[in-house]
């Protein structure tokens, strides 16, 4: 396992969280749907009444290398409320960078918002995978996720920025 701290992340990470956030839309194949800017990180995450919480990877001082990255991964997520359950956790994003995969980070980083959802009286951790990511399936599907598209039906909709404006001006 990779020797890494898992912390909350403060406003003076919003540029390596921008960087990452980057590459996971690359690795999506939806860059060109990346709009947020690390403005609207800092303002969003670290206001009186944050839309978001977010904890990062940190690599120690001891283990860092000149050059290299001081944080190689995140986890971005809130939290939503179910009328049938109640109180529940959203992980919006994981990303782990490619260098630092398979070294147990991404669990780290689930199993922390896991323990940041119980402390907080969640009764559910939910999060979306695109159709196509299977190793991402099978990460949260071996720690005991349910894939609700299979198993209840579920489909999820959204309403882009001209969709939402169209709607609210009927």
């Amino acid at each position: 396992m990779a020797a890494v701290l898992i912390r909350e992340a403060t406003e003076g990470d919003c540029g390596e969280i921008m960087k990452m956030i980057r590459e996971l839309a690359e690795f999506e194949k939806l860059l060109d749907q990346v709009k947020i800017s690390e403005g609207a990180l800092k303002t969003d995450g670290f206001s009186e009444n944050p839309f978001y919480h977010c904890l990062v990877a940190e690599i120690p001082p001891e283990h860092r290398v000149p050059e290299g990255p001081t944080v190689v991964a995140y986890g971005l997520y809130y939290f939503i409320y179910s009328t049938w359950t109640g109180r529940n956790v959203y992980l919006e994003d994981i990303y782990v960078m490619p260098k630092y995969r398979g070294q147990g980070i991404g669990s780290k980083i689930i199993k922390k918002v896991a323990e940041i959802a119980l402390d907080r009286g969640c009764s559910q951790f939910r999060l979306a995978v695109l159709d196509w990511n299977k190793s991402a399936m099978d990460f949260y599907k071996t720690r005991g996720a349910k894939d609700l598209t299979v198993a209840e039906g579920w489909r999820f909709f959204r309403f882009d920025d001209e969709a939402m404006t169209e709607l609210a001006r009927k």
